[in-house]
């Protein structure tokens, strides 16, 4: 980015799979969403409403496209795809889960839970390292910053992803334990300027009480209908 105005990102993790709930490795795999997941991104979709976004950027894989477009549509903005911001992909660990990588490759797991950065999950090494992941997702990001600099952009992602936005704005190295919340459809925001990018807020969940009444066309409709009313496009 040049000498521009800063680019405003809200980054939000894809809603609930059922392999989300099973805690199995998606990777690259295209799973949808289930029924939880719907509601995440129907309610993610209204509140973001607030923020008067101006463009939706996605990873291609299906989970996130499903949030993504949900965004999108009620918001009458545009939807991106890019596949710099797909999931880290895990080879020939994907479809098992944690507990089941552990039991039949225990040296592999633990090479690959020690977070070496230069390690490549699989049988055969046959993933994605982490130093390749988080290049690939970082540039993607920066990418598209720089493409609607000034803007507000939703960026629709992965755990993964989010993992790596997060250091990269608070410049944690990629060997250090996680100990920040991912939460699935979780709104997280940040912003890059010529310096980078910098954290502004984190893992907000407070639209996801799912016990809350279900929203539909009215909830929220004074705000709601106020930042759609403002938009000129």
């Amino acid at each position: 980015m040049s000498h521009g105005e800063a680019t405003r990102l809200i980054a939000v993790r894809h809603g609930e799979t059922a392999w989300n709930v099973e805690a199995r490795l998606q990777g690259q795999l295209d799973i949808p969403l289930n029924e939880r997941g719907l509601e995440q991104a129907r309610r993610t979709a209204h509140w973001l409403a607030e923020d008067c976004p101006d463009v939706v950027v996605s990873s291609d894989l299906a989970r996130a496209q499903a949030t993504a477009q949900a965004i999108a549509s009620f918001n009458r903005i545009p939807l991106e795809l890019d596949a710099g911001l797909r999931e880290r992909s895990f080879g020939g660990f994907q479809g098992m889960t944690h507990t089941e990588v552990s039991e039949r490759w225990p040296e592999l797991s633990a090479r690959w839970k020690s977070r070496d950065p230069e390690f490549a999950p699989g049988m055969n090494g046959d993933g994605e390292s982490l130093t390749a992941f988080y290049a690939r997702c970082i540039e993607a990001t920066l990418r598209i910053a720089e493409r609607h600099e000034g803007k507000t952009v939703v960026l629709v992602a992965h755990g993964g992803v989010m993992d790596c936005l997060y250091r990269a704005a608070t410049r944690v190295p990629l060997d250090a334990p996680r100990i920040w919340q991912l939460d699935n459809a979780a709104i997280n925001r940040l912003l890059h300027t010529s310096s980078g990018l910098t954290m502004v807020g984190w893992n907000d969940t407070s639209h996801l009480d799912l016990n809350a009444p279900t929203l539909d066309e009215s909830a929220d409709k004074m705000p709601v209908a106020a930042a759609l009313a403002a938009r000129t496009d």
